[in-house]
């Protein structure tokens, strides 16, 4: 078997010295000096509730760089559940959190794949979300059902998680043709095959120059045929937006997500509409979220505003005449009146992922010249949903959805002819 992971030979050794395991659960946001006693008893909780009995080996965060296994609490580790600490690269200050994230996947990726777990879970989200029942719950359509991934469904709620809402999950549903609410996740539960699939593309990613960029696997399983399910998993604590870089952010993320969608082309243009993927778990709908708009509008509407301004030209280059015409007619909208139709925001998406593909500017100023546009949709989107109940923002959001699939052909027509002129 070809040497696909970069595990350091220090780690090697001492994955040798604690023996095979069904499972390895990496706890990325896990810091050194956290709850290691109340973490085992959560993941002791999860894997009793699994039908048959497991082994697990727990990776967690030691920024300190202290690996010693004499460092945890007696009692902690015994035969079925044993502990890892180990240096995960998600605090390196001269690369994004994408960019951070990315590798700390890669390193659990590669401790699952030399041990030869049977399921990988990775457990992103800060500690206050997660509990056994989430533990438990990615795991058992993986071991139990079969599953090669299995997703995460967190309860909505109206303000937060909105690049997913406005992008990643219409897009990635338009265009591969699977409901997959968290294409990125970022909380999975993967099997081995598609772990070591993950670790091939990475190392060909690496070769091309690719290297540090976070995989949508989401799509990527779709496309290489693996078995996909979302869990439902409640309430997750998002971390507050930062706005001081949400261009790197959005760059980040919608960097590889294109690049994907450039290389597998040839898989979804042949998908007409989308189907939905098994689910798990007990759905919890949206909770009521009273009150006025929880964003501020000068802070979205200001940066659309001097977007349209100094960026024109530059918008110019990527959007149809018609696309400009129907972006400066909300230009003019009193701010209470805001919107950018659902058909609008469409168009400008297939755009962009058109324009990256074709480099019609450095792809970097290309997706950092959409964070304006983003924040204007936030903006139109925050106006229209103020006062809707959960239920009734669940339905505006899959009226976008519907838009980005009707929008479809305005993609493949213009990706098979870009030169071709589309109003």
């Amino acid at each position: 078997m070809a040497e696909l992971s970069t595990v350091p030979e220090q780690t090697k050794q001492r994955l040798e010295s604690i023996g095979a395991a069904d499972i390895v659960i990496g706890l990325i946001d896990q810091k050194a000096g956290g709850n290691v006693a109340a973490t085992a008893r959560g993941i002791r909780e999860a894997l009793a509730g699994l039908a048959t009995s497991v082994r697990a080996v727990v990776v967690y965060n030691d920024s300190a760089g202290n690996q010693a296994a004499s460092s945890l609490p007696e009692g902690i580790q015994d035969e079925s559940l044993r502990f890892l600490n180990y240096s995960l690269p998600v605090l390196d200050p001269s690369m994004t959190p994408a960019q951070n994230i990315a590798n700390a996947y890669r390193a659990i990726w590669g401790i699952s794949d030399t041990i030869g777990a049977r399921a990988c879970v990775i457990l992103t989200s800060a500690d206050e979300s997660v509990t056994p029942a989430w533990t438990r719950g990615l795991v058992q359509p993986v071991l139990e059902r079969e599953f090669d991934l299995a997703a995460p469904c967190y309860v909505p709620h109206k303000f937060e998680g909105l690049l997913n809402s406005a992008i990643l999950y219409p897009l990635t549903r338009a265009v591969y043709g699977k409901r997959i609410q968290n294409p990125l996740g970022p909380d999975f539960c993967f099997g081995a095959r598609l772990v070591r699939s993950l670790l091939q593309l990475d190392a060909a990613k690496a070769k091309m120059g690719a290297a540090n960029q976070f995989l949508p696997v989401g799509p990527v399983a779709v496309v290489r045929g693996f078995k996909v399910c979302q869990v439902y998993l409640g309430e997750r604590v998002h971390p507050p937006i930062d706005w001081k870089n949400l261009d790197s952010v959005i760059a980040n993320v919608l960097g590889p997500l294109f690049m994907d969608i450039e290389r597998d082309a040839p898989f979804w243009q042949h998908i007409r509409s989308s189907e939905a993927v098994p689910a798990y778990g007990e759905y919890l709908p949206a909770a009521d979220e009273e009150g006025s708009i929880a964003l501020d509008l000068r802070r979205l509407l200001e940066p659309f505003q001097l977007g349209f301004r100094n960026l024109r030209e530059i918008w110019a280059l990527v959007l149809p005449p018609g696309a400009l015409l129907e972006l400066n007619r909300a230009h003019k909208l009193p701010p209470e009146q805001f919107r950018i139709p659902d058909e609008l925001w469409t168009r400008i998406i297939y755009d962009f992922a058109l324009a990256h593909r074709l480099r019609t500017i450095g792809r970097d100023h290309l997706l950092r010249a959409m964070t304006p546009l983003y924040l204007g949709w936030v903006a139109s989107y925050a106006l229209e949903v103020e006062s809707l109940e959960p239920a009734g923002v669940q339905k505006r959001l899959e009226r976008l959805c519907t838009a980005f699939e009707n929008g479809k052909p305005y993609l493949l027509s213009r990706w098979r002819w870009p030169d071709r002129f589309n109003p």
